[in-house]
């Protein structure tokens, strides 16, 4: 029988709450350029709470109500938290969507879970209004800023004092449908209840110290179950201030702009950071004799300069973080927590203590979340398979996918393989579909070598995969070079590229076991463009590798 569990809060319980405690305090700010200067567009907690209340009378008249699916595609804005909410508080579902979605792939996901309403940016509101016409279900789109020739909620707000149809769901109803875009082509809807959201907030609160003084900068954007619950509904529970921008360029100047105490991004962020710290100490002689033998001493000179003495610690998830990067930032004292889940757990399974000593760990499974290994191997490696309130309901209309991955008494199977050592710390190998297996029977993570040929300065992207063109299964790699390093060596063409790549790949494989080294040369294939991408900025494998 499936678990029962206790009640827990609403999205629209726990925002009014907040609200009552916090009500004049900045609450969502997302720097916008007008004019060629920048301004803040922000909302308190009071004004969020009023404008959602105002929206959702609104949305009440055109006929959405409890259980009724709204579309929202755009990158975050005070709207798009205006629009969130306003459906929260219908007892609504919210289907967020990734804002690189072409309006053929939108229109086929509004169709399958028959959305009523879709709200979008105002940069593309021309380009899914037709969509009514295509869509059954849906009757109107709104854009959630002002634009020239575009119906905004800015333009349908009631300029009157409403009464609220506040819906007051249950916490096991529906809230949020979250498609995956991830890396395959077959996205399967997420059913989150509130439940499952909020108790991972709840949970994930208990690990990582957010509080109403805080000022937290994120560049995760909403759409996904990573940003959505740590980066926008975590802080609102404590009443803290969330400022979220994709402008990677000036993120530092900005969150020094407003105080950041907390920086929650993905490992790309911080790989980068990383190598303009090092560059830097690496350019004063002073600062790399201070960071060989006071390490924490050029961390803290480093912090102050860069984000200001009132910052406290990065967040990192969405994808691997590179076990140097997260080990060079603790030594220089600068704390990095480190997560782990997926959009069908809402999504936080385990974090890391900011200044773990043990490399490559994601943590501790989080309070009233259990993480086991399913047919644990010789080395203590097998499917991660979790149990918690946070798992989700099943997949939309997806009966069989669903009864794959969720076990009758509640247990999700990640896909993931890892292992855990003897005080739970979780270590991750890879996804499980990825492996190969050799015909001694040995296997090989791919994502695993491809952290340690990222390190090498010539290689910008690398993708890992079996290679069965010799008759046997191999170890093979497609690479995209690191051009600016290669030219800076006088080597402009592919073979010669090839050859620089395998030279250094050789020298990295010194420390691989013997089983997981690439072969030869031949095992390696440059290719001429960027690896195509998700916006989390995984490799879409399906692109290049057969499954």
């Amino acid at each position: 029988m499936p678990t029962r569990f206790k009640r827990h809060m609403t999205i629209p319980e726990f925002l009014a709450r907040s609200v009552q405690q916090h009500g004049r305090r900045v609450a969502v700010r997302v720097p916008v350029t007008r004019g060629g200067v920048q301004q803040f567009q922000d909302a308190t907690y009071r004004e969020l709470w009023d404008l959602s209340g105002k929206l959702a009378a609104w949305l009440a008249g055109q006929g959405i109500g409890a259980g009724d699916r709204v579309g929202l595609i755009s990158k975050p804005s005070v709207g798009w938290a205006v629009a969130f909410f306003a459906v929260q508080r219908l007892g609504a579902v919210v289907v967020p969507m990734d804002a690189g979605l072409q309006p053929g792939e939108v229109a086929r996901l509004l169709t399958e879970c028959e959305a009523k309403l879709l709200f979008c940016s105002p940069q593309r509101y021309h380009e899914f209004t037709p969509l009514t016409q295509s869509v059954p279900t849906l009757n109107e789109v709104i854009s959630v800023d002002v634009a020239l020739g575009a119906v905004s909620l800015w333009d349908v707000l009631p300029d009157r004092e409403v009464a609220v149809p506040d819906a007051h769901p249950d916490c096991e109803d529906l809230a949020v449908l979250m498609y995956t875009s991830g890396t395959t082509d077959d996205a399967k809807g997420v059913m989150l209840c509130h439940r499952n959201i909020t108790s991972d907030i709840e949970a994930f609160l208990k690990v990582v110290e957010f509080t109403s003084e805080d000022s937290l900068v994120t560049i995760v954007p909403w759409y996904h179950i990573y940003g959505l619950t740590t980066t926008l509904l975590a802080p609102l529970w404590v009443g803290a201030t969330v400022t979220y921008t994709d402008d990677y360029r000036n993120l530092i100047a900005l969150a020094r702009r407003v105080g950041v105490t907390v920086l929650v991004g993905v490992p790309k962020l911080y790989h980068s950071l990383y190598r303009r710290i090092l560059e830097n100490i690496e350019g004063n002689t002073a600062r790399r004799i201070l960071h060989r033998f006071v390490p924490r001493l050029v961390g803290k000179l480093l912090k102050d300069k860069l984000l200001g003495p009132q910052f406290r610690f990065f967040v990192s998830g969405g994808a691997p973080l590179a076990a140097d990067v997260g080990a060079g930032l603790r030594r220089l004292g600068m704390g990095m927590i480190e997560g782990y889940g997926l959009t069908e757990t809402a999504p936080v399974l385990t974090m890391s203590d900011p200044f773990t000593p043990i490399p490559g760990n994601v943590g501790r499974p989080l309070p009233g979340v259990k993480v086991k290994v399913d047919k644990p191997d010789l080395e203590g490696y097998g499917e991660v398979i979790v149990w918690g309130p946070n798992v989700m309901l099943g997949y939309y209309k997806n009966p069989e996918r669903t009864a794959e991955v969720l076990t009758p008494d509640g247990w999700f199977r990640t896909g993931d393989i890892g292992k855990l050592d003897v005080e739970g710390r979780l270590f991750l190998a890879g996804r499980k579909k990825n492996l190969i297996v050799l015909e001694s029977g040995k296997k090989v993570h791919p994502e695993e070598l491809e952290w340690e040929f990222l390190r090498i300065p010539e290689v910008e992207e690398v993708l890992v995969y079996e290679d069965r063109s010799r008759g046997e299964p191999m170890v093979a790699a497609m690479v995209y070079p690191n051009w600016q390093v290669l030219k800076k060596q006088g080597i402009e063409t592919p073979d010669q590229a090839k050859a620089r790549v395998w030279e250094a790949i050789r020298e990295t494989q010194r420390n691989i076991a013997p089983f997981k080294r690439l072969r030869d040369k031949d095992c390696i294939k440059i290719v001429d463009q960027p690896f195509e991408k998700s916006t989390k900025q995984d490799i879409k494998r399906h692109l290049y590798v057969r499954a």
